[in-house]
């Protein structure tokens, strides 16, 4: 599988490692980035890139290519995807696949022009056994009708730190915080409820990183922790004093078409990180972490735990066992038309549901998602030429 990379960071220099090693048959071939921040990484595991071209376009060009990969900033993905697609080749995009509502309706353009099996996204949670289990539990109906969604990602105060130093911290790059980071999450619980969300409110701000929080100001002079994970393009040594314009925590309340209702809070500076979620149907309640690896489903009128699984960290996967299925099944599709758990359909109807979520913070309201799913489902089906 001879393979191009468009953006070679951190993510897809590790990915390129993931890949190389379950199938010595992945080959990069090209790359293109003016600043490859993942080469390294891929170089001391002994993974070449091949060669660097100035542009995509003569990437393209130059090498016959079984598979385009993605992993430029958020706010290039449309422009590269378009790229691959109107050249024929076979797309996989890092998450989120596109950073504004505009941009999701004119992606939704070009899948109703070249069709859904040829983008891939990387919304790797999607392979991860416990969230295989959920939905295997879901679909024997031990939970019933779902009903209500409690829902958290929280990171590190070091990672906080890294989204506050990193190109991610401006907006008009990464298209938010909660799009950026945790548009995985919200695709998973897309998933479960099985409906669209219809209204969104959210509230969330900058608390914890900004100048009167600096640890310095109390005496601590150690600030290692704060720059222990490494950045690429537009990166910086600011932390409390940073120019991002992103939030530091944000809670949502969202309601889907089919009445389910969920809250979904993140937040940036906590020290156990979780990844957690509990699923409220009218059989049985999920809970569940991705962080610390377990799955519980107990019954309401037994008080009975059904299911009760552990999940142990794999050596290669930076996402609880998901990576290298990812990897492993994007290969298959590549090879063969393997079904993926994951379309770029509802990538873009996570991202859609981020972004509304930071309009409703933003404007202090209540947003109606109807509209915008009128635009889109209007766009995905258009038979016009994108």
């Amino acid at each position: 599988m001879k393979v191009g990379i468009i953006g070679l960071g951190f993510r897809l220099g590790y990915l390129g490692y993931v890949f190389k090693t379950l199938n010595e048959d992945f080959e990069i071939v090209g790359y293109c980035d003016p600043a490859p921040a993942g080469l390294p990484g891929l170089e001391e595991k002994g993974v070449s890139a091949g060669k660097a071209y100035a542009t995509p376009q003569e990437l393209i060009a130059s090498e016959k290519l079984d598979l385009l990969m993605i992993g430029s900033p958020n706010h290039f993905h449309l422009e590269h995807i378009r790229l691959g697609l109107e050249a024929g080749l076979k797309v996989f995009c890092e998450k989120p696949v596109v950073t504004t509502i505009a941009d999701s309706i004119e992606l939704a353009r070009l899948m109703a022009k070249f069709g859904h099996d040829r983008l891939m996204v990387g919304l790797v949670l999607r392979y991860s056994p416990l969230y295989k289990d959920l939905l295997a539990a879901q679909a024997k109906g031990t939970l019933g009708k779902v009903v209500s969604i409690e829902a958290a990602e929280h990171i590190y105060p070091y990672h906080g730190a890294f989204f506050m130093r990193d190109w991610r911290r401006y907006e008009k790059y990464s298209g938010s915080f909660m799009l950026e980071k945790c548009c995985h999450d919200l695709d998973l619980y897309n998933g479960v409820v099985g409906a669209r969300p219809e209204r969104v409110a959210s509230f969330g701000g900058r608390r914890t990183f900004v100048p009167e929080n600096d640890p310095r100001l109390s005496g601590v002079n150690d600030m290692s922790m704060f720059h222990s994970k490494p950045t690429g393009w537009m990166g910086t040594d600011k932390v409390f004093d940073s120019d991002a314009d992103i939030i530091d925590y944000q809670v949502a309340i969202v309601e889907y078409a089919n009445g389910v209702g969920m809250n979904f809070h993140t937040n940036l500076n906590v020290p156990d990180q979780f990844r957690r979620f509990a699923i409220m149907g009218t059989r049985a309640t999920a809970e569940g972490d991705f962080v610390r690896g377990y799955l519980d489903v107990t019954e309401v009128l037994s008080n009975e735990k059904v299911i009760a699984t552990k999940y142990e960290a794999t050596e290669l996967s930076q996402h609880y066992g998901a990576d290298e299925q990812m990897a492993a099944d994007i290969m298959e599709h590549v090879n063969g038309g393997a079904h993926l758990p994951v379309s770029t359909l509802n990538a873009l109807e996570a991202g859609i549901l981020a972004l509304s979520m930071d309009e409703a913070r933003v404007k202090k309201t209540v947003v109606d998602l109807r509209p915008i799913w009128d635009r889109f489902d209007e766009a995905l089906h258009s038979t016009k030429a994108a």
